[in-house]
Parts: C-alpha cells; sequence; structure tokens
C-alpha cells in the first residue's frame, strides 16, 4: 500500500517519476483531461452566470477508475499536473470527481508542479505542496466557455458552407470577421 497517490497527465511521465520517488508513491497517468463539457445544448448556461456543466470523458473511464482504486489505499492525493492552466483545470476536475465519490474523506490533497522532470525538481514539488489555484482553473473554464458558445455554434456553418472537420473557436471566429470585412471592403 502507497502512502501517497501522485497524478499526471502523461503516462511517459509516470514512469520516470515513479523511479524518482520510493515504495511509499504510486504514479498514476490521467491521459488529459477526464472531463468535459458535453457537446448538447446548455452545458454553457449564460443565463446562469455562465454555469458550465461537466460529464466524464468515456475515453479516460478506465484510467479514472485505476486512480479511484488507488486512492482508496492512499493516505494523500498529489495532484502534479502540468503547470499551467489546462493542468490545473485537470487536477480540480480529478479533485472534483474524487469528491463526487467520496473518496477524499480523512485524506490530504496537495497540488505539486514542477518545471522539470529531474529528481531534484520533483522532491522541491513535494516539499512546498500548494492548494489548487482556483484563477487558473477559472481562466481554462472562461476558454473553453467560449470555444463552446463560440466555436460549437460557427463550426457546423463551416462545415455546411466550406468543409467538414474545420473548427472556429474563439481565436479563428475573430479571424474570420477580419477577413471577411476584408473582403467585403475590397468589393
Amino acid at each position: 500500500m502507497s502512502k501517497y497517490l501522485v497524478i499526471v497527465e502523461s503516462p511517459a511521465k509516470a514512469k520516470t517519476i515513479q523511479k524518482y520517488l520510493g515504495a511509499d508513491y504510486e504514479v498514476l497517468a490521467s491521459y488529459g483531461h477526464v472531463r468535459d463539457l458535453p457537446p448538447r445544448k446548455g452545458s454553457v448556461s449564460p443565463e446562469n452566470e455562465f454555469h458550465m456543466t461537466y460529464a466524464p470523458l468515456d475515453k479516460n473511464a478506465r484510467h479514472m477508475e485505476a486512480i479511484s482504486k488507488a486512492l482508496k489505499k492512499s493516505q494523500a492525493l498529489l495532484l502534479a499536473t502540468d503547470p499551467d492552466r489546462e493542468g490545473e483545470a485537470i487536477s480540480w476536475h480529478i479533485f472534483e470527481l474524487m469528491k463526487e465519490k467520496n473518496l477524499l474523506k480523512d485524506k490530504e490533497v496537495h497540488r505539486i508542479f514542477f518545471n522539470e522532470i529531474t529528481k531534484s525538481a520533483i522532491q522541491e514539488a513535494i516539499a512546498n505542496p500548494r492548494s489548487i489555484s482556483m484563477d487558473l482553473v477559472n481562466a481554462q473554464q472562461a476558454r473553453r466557455a467560449l470555444d463552446y458558445l463560440v466555436g460549437f455554434n460557427l463550426s457546423p456553418l463551416l462545415w455546411k458552407k466550406i468543409r467538414r472537420g474545420l473548427s472556429a473557436g474563439r481565436v479563428q471566429s475573430p479571424a474570420l470577421r477580419l477577413i471577411v470585412e476584408r473582403e467585403e471592403a475590397i468589393e
């Protein structure tokens, strides 16, 4: 039984980090995002303070099950996803899923992060844990909400008018508008 369960995003990182940590640690990968907004209408509600409704991703269900199983036997959860807003959001989603399953009772939960995968960097991160930064999580959620509200509505139009598989998100939409306005000015 490991005392600490460490979650990273990538299985390759998990293997490397496991080598640096002793038998008290078990390192598992989330394989990226574990929850997302379902593509159905209403996953983001602008009328309700932009409330977002998430659903677990089927493709990562077995990885989340492995994390749940290992967490039952651990004393603490160390969320070591990437040190960016996406990684912060992944840590938060894992935390929320484990909380829903009542697996965090009497367990310490810490957010650790490192910018290099070296033994010293990982030991330093473990020695200086912090909590999940909701500012970073909210930044990622704002980006995702814009993708959902803009891209999910505009992409089908592109598929119909231009070509299937094209996407229009928060970046592509203003760029497309600039192109259209420029073309209209030329005409």
